[in-house]
């Protein structure tokens, strides 16, 4: 009798281990059973046990989805492009007739073999276009090989989006805007120099929904969209919440120990500060520690002709006549309104630049948001005083603080007449105040 029942519990082990583990196959490897199209006019077809995609000229994006709609899961397919063209893998994707007459929207795990390598990043077709770029890892650009068969993978689960190719990661996502929707194979529009007939492949397309089991932790950058959020790959990666989302913990107003003034305000989860004449009204807010190699991440969002900025290695000891305390300066402006974009010197005092100093690399128009939209920044200081201005996803610019070339920019600046300028090792973050209505939200650092 125990011999009996011990079998039993083993066996018992062995069938839930083994359904923690099941598979289920979105494609026979047959027909396009349990699929249908949406959008364009690709054709799909069905080819020695492969899904065949290939280009229709005169039509837009198409997309092959499946009919089920899957929350949380975890997919493997195969993928391999026989021509260098744009696709994708749809997920938590939807279409519906009140939606730009049913245009196909959501998720997108990217297959991308030009120069740029984004394949394996996240974008989100027709709604809000980029939201995790290769140009903040790397590694997961080497990650796709074209014409070879790569094993594509996503992990879908809660509001963490994971994905890999080959086995590398290659996004790491935080977003909480749909949790359910259809899988889809893409065929890209033709465009530029793509041409009718090229091939896209698809095989051993397969889904897990059930015990589901995450890869471990891994050194992947995160894209983190929920508001004031660090989620376990961040803090397990050093980062922390410069602004708790609730309160002035942490901050203070420049040479004071006093919270700061009632021109900044905490609304939702969003630090602002209020419109007055548009003058540096010396109301600034400093973070309470000094940072000297570090990673800061901040969301910031312009209202119309604005004008403000963050900075980092700031000298309270420096007198700054009671206008904003002195520091190296991530430029916050709207370029198109505010007469500040035309001073300086080429452009060294507009969006993202190193103000007065260097002036940051123009977006394409596509990557630049409009006032009013919140605009993603990151400054990257490593110990070795190079430095980085990200915007959006893209370095806009770097520099080597203390060098040569460094000195003789400073020397050339409004900052001439302030020994030291930028050299200290250690220094304050700053919310600037220039009289005009901007909000802060995400603040997070890293130290290096």
């Amino acid at each position: 009798m125990k011999i009996r029942l011990g079998l039993l519990m083993i066996l018992s082990f062995v069938a839930m281990h083994a359904g923690a583990q099941k598979w289920e196959s979105l494609f026979d490897g047959k027909t396009l059973k349990g699929w249908t199209q949406k959008g364009g006019e690709a054709k799909y077809a069905v080819v020695k046990g492969e899904i065949v995609g290939t280009t229709v000229a005169n039509t837009p994006n198409s997309f092959l989805c499946t009919e089920k709609e899957y929350g949380d899961f975890i997919l493997e397919m195969d993928l391999k492009l026989d021509d260098p063209m744009n696709g994708g893998v749809q997920f938590r994707s939807l279409s519906k007739p009140d939606y730009q007459n049913g245009r196909v929207h959501g998720y997108q795990m990217e297959v991308d073999p030009t120069a740029r390598a984004w394949s394996g990043g996240i974008y989100d077709e027709g709604r809000r276009d980029w939201l995790y770029n290769l140009n903040i890892n790397p590694e997961g650009q080497k990650a796709f090989k074209m014409g070879q068969w790569n094993k594509y993978r996503i992990e879908a689960i809660g509001s963490t989006i994971r994905t890999f190719i080959n086995g590398i990661p290659t996004a790491h996502l935080i977003d909480d805007m749909t949790d359910k929707g259809f899988i889809g194979l893409q065929v890209h529009g033709i465009y530029a120099d793509m041409k009718e007939g090229m091939k896209i492949r698809w095989k051993n397309i397969r889904i897990q929904t059930a015990d589901l089991k995450p890869s471990p932790l891994d050194k992947c950058p995160v894209v983190n969209l929920l508001l004031n959020n660090i989620s376990a790959q961040e803090k397990a990666l050093g980062y922390k919440l410069l602004f708790d989302g609730k309160s002035f913990e942490g901050w203070r107003g420049v040479r004071s120990n006093a919270q700061p003034s009632k021109r900044w305000t905490i609304t939702d989860g969003v630090i602002a500060v209020m419109k007055s004449d548009g003058s540096e009204t010396g109301n600034d807010i400093v973070s309470n520690e000094k940072y000297g190699s570090f990673e800061l991440q901040f969301d910031f969002k312009l209202s119309e002709g604005a004008n403000s900025g963050l900075k980092y290695f700031v000298n309270e000891d420096f007198d700054s006549k009671g206008k904003s305390a002195i520091g190296l300066e991530y430029q916050i402006l709207d370029d198109e309104r505010h007469p500040d974009a035309k001073g300086g010197v080429v452009g060294n005092r507009t969006l993202g630049s190193l103000y007065d100093l260097i002036p940051s690399y123009k977006l394409e128009q596509r990557f630049q948001r409009k006032i009013g939209d919140w605009n993603h920044g990151r400054v990257v200081v490593y110990p070795n005083n190079k430095v980085e201005h990200w915007l959006n996803g893209f370095k806009v610019l770097e520099y080597e603080r203390k060098s040569n070339i460094y000195l003789a920019l400073v020397a050339r600046s409004k900052y001439a007449g302030f020994e030291g300028f930028g050299m200290n090792d250690k220094g304050l973050i700053l919310l600037q105040d220039h009289g005009d209505f901007v909000s802060f939200k995400n603040i997070k650092i890293k130290e290096l």
